[in-house]
């Protein structure tokens, strides 16, 4: 419903676990290494434990896209069940056929046993691996355990013929802990506990999936509200994808650009019923002349500090945003998270430090921005949205929060968005950069800053546009295998030798090469870096005084 009203081309947070979708975090990444692990590990049991919603089963499908094509799996989600149904369901996801009992007996664990050791043996002298996965391993009974234990036991004098992973809620290990299984205890040879998100990986994991849904504009979520949704999630991902997903279409229902603090905490109080914020108490009457007075002594200080600290509003003159000049020292690298605000000592007046006969402003309007971004493309972006009206020409948008040593790379204007952290953010174009001062344009003006300037108001976020070739839907990337020869000749262009591996390994060398994630993917950034290493006619920026 809402997905339209964002620029999504589709709604972002289904509980589904879908492996698009699939975060990974540091932790999210040693549970697949641990599941990955458990593969060559010569049998036994594997044991990925968390709580609920923290990812675990979104783990397990990508573990299961990435198990060689010579592993026979069998993957089991309910397992309450008796020793003779699960066995009888093992058989079934193996695909084993089974003898039929004359009607009227009823099998035994035997029936099962004997066809299931036959095709593990079979399947061990074809070089094949045989896994089997069993999800909410928690509800299994003692006697289940136990059988499992005793599937292990197959095997030949090299190693077992069956790896067993159990996936399932804390309660798992302390039933594997209990004397009565330390046998089996004794057989799991990688074991790990999957625990909630971050702060930071909390804002982390949002964007990661506004980008998968096709987010091509600014982040839809304020600071104060990433950081509730932290705050009332604590940080388990399926929460997050339930408060996010309420939080938005509450913001789509006010006609709200961004959803706010108030707007997750609404959210919130429907989705996990948090209790309203109690009335305020009535004070006696010294309390309250007492409170007036030091909130008239805080909005004194508050002042004070205002003047010297908060950039003015896009309507004045970018004041608080140094000029450059040859005097300013090298800055620290401006990180792609959170800045800490630089006041600049203001410089002696002289005569090649005057100020602009026509002092600069930023835009209000983000669209204005993609327009003018536009025009330095000499395209026509229309009325309406210019990211829809761009794409007609196979010209896409894009936005992520990036460090300016890849901004450098990249070679190519974008809109920095600034304010973020005030809830009324202003934005303007870089059109040049070195390593001191970058140069901003907005509504016809030009002023270029100190880059501890830039770092006080700029919290990383960029956007631009990029190109991508005839016959390329980004919404649509399993299309991008029909890009093969066009990405082997860019490639070429690149520099990269045609003998040098498979046409995916090239271009992870290329995406190493030029600072990206070596994820063989053709992605957005991938694409531009591919364009201009092929020398593609698109504007670039140019070297800031």
């Amino acid at each position: 419903m809402y997905a339209p009203y964002f620029g999504l081309s589709h709604e972002p947070f289904s509980i589904a676990p879908d492996p698009r979708y699939l975060f990974m975090s540091e932790r999210h990444r040693e549970a697949l290494a641990h599941l990955l692990y458990g593969l060559g590990g010569g049998g036994g049991f594997v044991l990925l434990t968390g709580e609920i919603g923290t990812g675990k089963t979104t783990v397990c499908r990508g573990f299961l896209e990435q198990i060689p094509d010579n592993c026979n799996v069998a993957y089991i989600f309910n397992p309450k069940l008796t020793v003779i149904e699960l066995l009888q369901s093992v058989c079934e996801e193996f695909r084993i056929e089974v003898p039929r009992r004359a009607e009227g007996v009823a099998p035994t664990v035997k029936d099962y046993l004997d066809p299931l050791n036959a095709f593990l043996l079979r399947s061990h002298a074809e070089g094949r691996n045989s896994v089997l996965i069993i999800d909410e391993a928690q509800n299994l009974s003692a006697d289940v355990l136990e059988q499992l234990r005793l599937l292990t036991n197959l095997e030949t004098s090299e190693r077992k013929l069956l790896q067993i992973v159990l996936i399932g809620q804390p309660e798992l290990r302390e039933l594997l802990a209990q004397p009565s299984l330390e046998q089996l205890a004794q057989r799991v040879i990688a074991r790990y506990h999957l625990d909630a998100l971050t702060r930071t990986e909390t804002q982390q994991y949002v964007r990661h999936r506004l980008e998968v849904a096709g987010l091509a504009r600014s982040m839809p979520f304020d600071r104060g509200a990433l950081e509730r949704i932290h705050k009332k999630s604590g940080g388990v991902p399926r929460r997050i994808n339930l408060l996010c997903d309420r939080a938005m279409l509450g913001a789509f229902g006010q006609s709200e650009p961004v959803v706010t603090r108030a707007i997750v905490d609404r959210a919130a109080r429907e989705v996990f019923g948090d209790p309203a914020p109690a009335p305020a108490a009535h004070w006696p009457r010294q309390a309250a002349v007492l409170g007036v007075g030091l909130l008239a002594g805080a909005g004194l200080v508050a002042a004070a500090r205002w003047w010297t600290e908060t950039p003015p509003p896009a309507e004045q003159p970018v004041a608080a945003v140094a000029p450059a000049s040859a005097e300013t020292p090298p800055p620290a690298a401006v990180d792609s998270g959170s800045v800490k605000p630089v006041v600049a000592e203001p410089a002696a007046p002289t005569a090649s430090s005057a100020a602009p006969s026509t002092p600069p402003t930023l835009l209000r309007d983000e669209r204005q921005a993609w327009r003018e971004l536009a025009g330095v493309w000499k395209l026509d972006a229309g009325e309406g949205d210019p990211c829809a009206a761009l794409a007609r020409e196979a010209v896409h948008c894009f936005s992520k929060v990036l460090p300016l040593v890849l901004i450098r790379q990249l070679d190519r204007p974008g809109i920095v968005a600034l304010d973020q952290n005030t809830g009324r953010p202003s934005y303007a174009l870089l059109t040049a950069l070195n390593d001191k001062s970058a140069t901003l344009v907005a509504g016809g003006s030009e002023q270029t800053v100190t880059l501890a300037a830039l770092a006080a108001r700029w919290n990383g976020e960029w956007s631009t546009l990029w190109r991508a070739p005839a016959g390329f839907d980004p919404r649509m990337p399993e299309r991008e295998g029909k890009l093969a020869g066009w990405l082997d000749e860019q490639l070429a262009k690149a520099g990269a030798d045609r003998e040098g591996g498979p046409l995916r390994a090239r271009l992870r060398t290329f995406q190493l090469a030029q600072g990206l994630t070596p994820d063989g993917v053709l992605g957005p950034l991938t694409f531009m870096q591919l364009n201009r290493t092929a020398g593609l006619d698109e504007p670039r920026l140019r070297q800031a005084p």
